[in-house]
């Protein structure tokens, strides 16, 4: 029986360690969302060090801490949400699978897991989440609207901000899919990549490493959904189809998002030959992304450079 005393003790830990970062998901502001998004990092550790049984008796013993110190609803989306991913990860890493194998699968699995717990809300509650973030929303702009009249603020201000909000609210409840593609993305890619710290610090030397960015290349498939997209806003717009306008305009969104990640790595490239500064790069890119013109062309690059291969000809010409 000794050689179970040691995955017991760090099951019983870790699963503690869970319910710690849950409440303070609940109850501190700012640490707590950090907190939340690597909850699964527990999970991770314990999967890879002592096989996948005691992962999941973790999330078990971890769930029924969180039902009795918050409540079981809480518990029931902080392990259906988040659970999945640290199960994904350790499993892959214990399978032996590459860094990007691994990030893609628990992505997958991410974004299973985000649209899972959105199921489950409108089964349990009969509440969408995210269209209660929405409403939330237009009540605090309502709340500022009569502030700003409170202070005299001239009136064709407040028309002109109440304009854009109005057309921005008619534009979120079409981008739902596309957000839970991006939560489910950054689940993942935040939990791989402190996943991969946290395991080296305990001897694991092994854990997969991506690419440089500078040296990622994606799939041409995003220019076509792009092109998808182009058309299916056209066709659902001018006939009316409006499942078809919503999915066509998220698929052209998300397309754009994998060309701006394309776009940075074409970036990448040209500032290393260039040996441009650290400090410098980040300047760059946060003045692309707050510039909606330089964003949508550098997007629209990388879109382009799936196919042509930019980074190919300028190590030629070099």
């Amino acid at each position: 029986m000794n050689h179970k005393i040691k995955p017991m003790t760090e099951s019983g830990v870790l699963s503690a360690i869970t319910a710690i970062m849950a409440l303070i998901g609940l109850y501190v502001p700012i640490l707590g969302t950090v907190a939340v998004l690597v909850w699964p990092l527990p999970i991770v550790i314990l999967i890879v060090r002592h096989g996948l049984r005691w992962g999941l008796m973790a999330i078990a013993v971890a769930g029924a801490l969180m039902a009795i110190l918050i409540e079981p609803l809480m518990a029931l989306h902080m392990v259906v949400a988040f659970a999945p991913v640290g199960v994904a990860l350790g499993i892959g890493y214990r399978r032996g699978f590459g860094a990007t194998k691994m990030l893609v699968a628990a992505i997958g699995v991410s974004i299973v897991a985000e649209a899972a717990v959105i199921l489950l809300a409108l089964l349990i509650t009969s509440i969408n989440p995210l269209t209660a973030q929405i409403d939330l929303m237009k009540e605090s702009f309502t709340s500022s609207i009569d502030m700003y009249r409170a202070f005299n603020m001239p009136e064709d201000q407040i028309a002109e901000a109440e304009k854009n909000f109005s057309s921005m609210m008619q534009v979120l409840p079409l981008l739902i899919p596309l957000f839970i593609v991006l939560m489910g993305m950054l689940d993942a890619f935040v939990n791989y990549w402190v996943a991969g710290k946290v395991l080296r610090r305990l001897g694991h030397q092994d854990f997969p490493v991506l690419k440089p960015l500078s040296e990622w290349r994606l799939p041409v498939f995003f220019l076509y959904l792009y092109a998808f997209g182009l058309v299916g806003m056209y066709w659902g717009g001018t006939r009316q189809i409006d499942l078809l306008y919503q999915i066509s305009f998220n698929a052209n969104l998300l397309a754009s998002f994998f060309g701006f990640l394309q776009g940075l790595a074409l970036l990448q490239t040209v500032a290393n030959h260039w040996k441009v500064s650290k400090f410098v790069r980040w300047v760059i890119v946060i003045f692309v992304m707050f510039n909606g013109m330089l964003l949508q062309i550098l997007s629209f690059t990388g879109l382009f450079d799936m196919v042509f291969d930019y980074r190919r000809r300028f190590s030629q010409k070099k």
